[in-house]
């Protein structure tokens, strides 16, 4: 078992979503900061990305962010992180997230959130890389997608083993549990 030392986290950059997915977000940073675990994400100071990040730093944990530039007309980069790396695009972003981490989880998000899950997964399922995918099915929020995953399975899309490439997940507890198996 390889020690886990760093965790990227897919998640959320919008402030207009039910509290209790910005509180998930904060206790995970809690967690993480508590256990030694280094965040790496997507450099934002907003959402569930924000609630992570800023939880991370106020338990004096390190925090890797990296930013696409072209996305500062959208949202700002988190001022006072570990580290920002500022990027060209969101194809180099999830790369370097992906070479700084260990493991990736997967919490409350929209589209960009999927996308970001969707080509980890397949870059598993092509055997890029073994590393543990948890996704936190927090308050039943990821249930349609796991809904629809299970159909392309049962449809024949995708097999079987497919289910083998992540796991899903209803608390942080048990993501920690999941990323260090």
């Amino acid at each position: 078992m390889t020690e886990i030392k760093a965790v990227c986290v897919f998640c959320g950059a919008r402030n207009e979503v039910p509290q209790t997915h910005l509180d998930v977000g904060k206790a995970f940073g809690t967690l993480l900061a508590a256990r030694g675990i280094r965040l790496v994400y997507g450099g934002g100071d907003c959402g569930v990305m924000g609630a992570v990040a800023n939880s991370v730093l106020k338990n004096k944990g390190l925090v890797t962010g990296v930013f696409p530039r072209s996305l500062k007309n959208l949202e700002s980069e988190h001022a006072s992180l570990s580290e920002i790396i500022m990027v060209e695009s969101m194809h180099e972003r999830k790369r370097i997230m992906f070479e700084r981490s260990d493991a990736i989880v997967v919490l409350p998000g929209g589209f960009g959130t999927m996308d970001e899950m969707f080509e980890i997964i397949t870059w598993k399922q092509l055997k890029f890389h073994e590393k543990p995918i948890v996704i936190l099915n927090h308050e039943g929020y990821w249930n349609p997608l796991v809904e629809l995953m299970e159909s392309i399975i049962n449809a024949g899309f995708a097999r079987s083993e497919t289910r083998s490439l992540y796991t899903v997940v209803d608390s942080i507890d048990a993501v920690i549990k999941q990323v260090n198996a």
